[in-house]
């Protein structure tokens, strides 16, 4: 691969949707793409979509762990690999099923992960920073939001 010349052509993207996703893992699997010349990597989340065919409402506690995930792999790779990561949002699973978790009910779960991301974690403070944001009394990470 290193010799192909592909590596200063293209940048992978490592995509993970699971909440429990290994991050020794993902680690090891950074190193062997820097083995073979590759100088950066890209991450690859998803903030709604990624947890069943026909779901309607969001688990965001879900969406939350994976990015926590993501930041412990940031945080054990080296320093200047990551260039990004990419927030994905699917709207179905192929051309013949229904549509899932709609954009509307997903904003909630968008704004916990990138506010988790840019803080690089979360906390009490990102929590509320999301409710002040998006104008909720209570934003609820743990059960379906009503």
């Amino acid at each position: 691969l290193s010799e192909s010349g592909v590596p200063q052509l293209v940048q992978p993207m490592i995509w993970d949707y699971a909440a429990d996703l290994d991050v020794e893992g993902k680690v090891h699997l950074i190193e062997k793409y820097r083995r073979c010349g590759f100088s950066k990597v890209w991450f690859a989340s998803a903030f709604k979509g990624a947890t069943g065919v026909n779901q309607s409402l969001i688990l965001i506690g879900h969406h939350l762990k994976n990015h926590l995930q993501w930041l412990k792999v940031a945080s054990q790779s080296p320093a200047d690999v990551l260039e990004g990561i990419a927030l994905t949002g699917w709207q179905r699973y192929d051309h013949f099923s229904v549509l899932c978790e709609l954009l509307p009910v997903a904003i909630p779960s968008l704004a916990v992960c990138l506010q988790t991301l840019e803080n690089g974690g979360y906390s009490e403070k990102v929590k509320e920073n999301v409710e002040k944001l998006l104008g909720m009394p209570n934003l609820e990470i743990d059960t379906f939001m009503r």
